[in-house]
């Protein structure tokens, strides 16, 4: 099934900080299929090593992204969201988290009750 919302996060050298925004990802209690698309641009930090873990403990969830060169931010953002497939996109970077389980579960029905709203 197609996702509804896809997650889009690029990092670099986030190792302190990338578990805590996975996990804030994955913990998403949603009705709906959503997806996680990371773009890690080639971290000198073992962000890509901890990245691939996740993707292969969750691959059914998680698109990886691995460029062979370092994109930077801007680049690595375009490619990153050229990646998603959902109707919707949510955005975070690999140095940030969520906290509420049901933060996209809660966007989704505003957005799909308000059409004007994007």
């Amino acid at each position: 099934m197609d996702p509804l919302v896809s997650i889009c996060c690029q990092t670099y050298n986030h190792k302190n900080y990338i578990s805590e925004t996975i996990d804030s990802f994955l913990m998403q209690k949603t009705e709906f299929p959503f997806e996680i698309v990371i773009g890690e641009d080639c971290s000198t930090d073992n962000t890509r090593k901890i990245c691939k873990e996740y993707n292969e403990k969750y691959p059914d969830k998680i698109k990886l992204l691995l460029p062979n060169k370092n994109l930077g931010a801007m680049n690595n953002f375009i490619t990153t969201l050229q990646y998603c497939t959902g109707k919707y996109i949510a955005l975070c970077e690999g140095d940030d988290y969520w906290t509420d389980p049901y933060k996209l579960q809660k966007q989704v029905d505003f957005l799909e009750g308000n059409e004007e709203y994007s």
